[in-house]
């Protein structure tokens, strides 16, 4: 009997130990709500928050350049949207934007590290086929951005970042509108004496230029009176009016080369009763320039162009020192920060699965006379 009573009892030891041994799991303590006035403001439902796509996936984002002011400040738009969205980037461009074969080195490159996503403004979309093709076929979403990837294979592009260029060329017009010179001269024009208005455009094949081109026209044409405004000088844009007082005169010089571009504002300027002339793009406006003496002529105290009223588009050295010498009434600027933030965040959406809103998103642009550019915010944009 004690031999038994021994056994039950080292039993009963036994268990006792493991028992204190496993203790049972405690419940999960549920985390304190944040007071209300503490607590974070819900992100914007068009702005993916960083949760949703995981921690820190990484952008390869690849410009047609780099040294050139233009595409430094599109880096800092692609930074500022890499920070505000969670997400890393490696920005890479060639020294020259007809350095096509280092550009594609450099894309090659980025695909090696397999991004999350890539933003490309291709300098030739032929040469980077392939890459889009690899793109595609492993599900790495692609961003087009400034000029994008033109005519690119169906479906390798989620969307572009860029300036809607006939929206940009009518704040020119706008602005010319609304100038009391020009509504002074336009408040005394009738069908038999009418105006001039000039408009340089660099050629009429690229795109970009002739929306820069026709978007001034049009919105010219809308504030003037449809009957009101005839326009000359190419077929692509002619018009007739039934009693013109205002006469649009394009000229789409031979070449792109800077010797025609001057050639055909030489030619414009010597119009009579010319008010205003327009450049198209930086060449354009380059070609208004070399033909005004670097723009000195429209100085409104001496110039021989002094009743001219001059406007471009773009930037450039020389063409910053006339809108800040108030030789130019202004220029439309691209908006390269919003271009490189664009393209980022829309890199965001598409790696979350995010479908489109359009295949080209308006990264907008800016009108910019003297006293803009006391403003750093646009001095930034306009580079030299």
């Amino acid at each position: 009997m004690k031999k038994f009573l021994a056994i039950v009892l080292a039993g009963l030891m036994l268990i006792s130990i493991s028992a204190c041994g496993s203790k049972p799991a405690a419940e999960p303590t549920p985390a304190p709500a944040a007071p209300a006035d503490t607590a974070e403001p819900a992100p914007d439902a068009a702005t993916p928050a960083p949760a949703e796509y995981g921690e820190y996936p990484s952008f390869a984002v690849v410009s047609k350049g780099f040294q050139h002011q233009f595409w430094q400040v599109v880096k800092k738009g692609a930074d500022q949207a890499a920070a505000d969205l969670g997400v890393e980037i490696t920005f890479d461009g060639p020294p020259t934007e007809s350095d096509i074969a280092i550009q594609v080195d450099m894309l090659k490159s980025a695909m090696d590290k397999k991004p999350a996503a890539v933003c490309l403004a291709a300098l030739d979309t032929e040469s980077v086929k392939e890459q889009l093709q690899a793109c595609k076929d492993n599900g790495i979403p692609v961003v087009g951005f400034d000029s994008g990837v033109p005519n690119a294979p169906e479906g390798s592009i989620y969307a572009t970042a860029s300036t809607d260029n006939s929206a940009a060329a009518a704040i020119a017009a706008e602005q010319l509108y609304a100038d009391a010179g020009f509504q002074a001269k336009l408040a005394a024009a009738t069908p038999e004496a009418p105006i001039n208005v000039a408009v340089l455009s660099q050629d009429a094949t690229s795109d970009s230029i002739i929306s820069r081109t026709s978007g001034f026209i049009n919105k010219l044409v809308e504030l003037v009176g449809d009957d009101s405004v005839k326009i000359v000088g190419h077929d692509k844009y002619a018009k007739d009016a039934a009693s013109a007082k205002v006469i649009v005169n394009v000229n789409v010089p031979a070449t792109t080369s800077a010797a025609d571009q001057k050639t055909g504002a030489e030619a414009l300027l010597g119009l009579d009763n010319l008010v205003a002339i327009y450049g198209s793009n930086e060449n354009a406006a380059g070609g208004i320039l070399a033909a005004s003496n670097d723009g000195n002529d429209f100085n409104k105290d001496t110039g021989k162009f002094k009743d001219i009223i001059a406007i471009g588009f773009d930037a450039g050295k020389t063409q910053r020192v006339a809108v800040e010498n108030g030789w130019f009434l202004g220029s439309v600027t691209q908006d390269p920060y919003q271009i490189g933030y664009k393209a980022v965040s829309l890199a965001v959406d598409a790696i979350n699965g995010k479908p489109a809103a359009s295949p080209i998103v308006d990264t907008g642009a800016k009108w910019y006379n003297a006293e803009a550019l006391q403003d750093p915010s646009i001095s930034e944009l306009v580079y030299e």
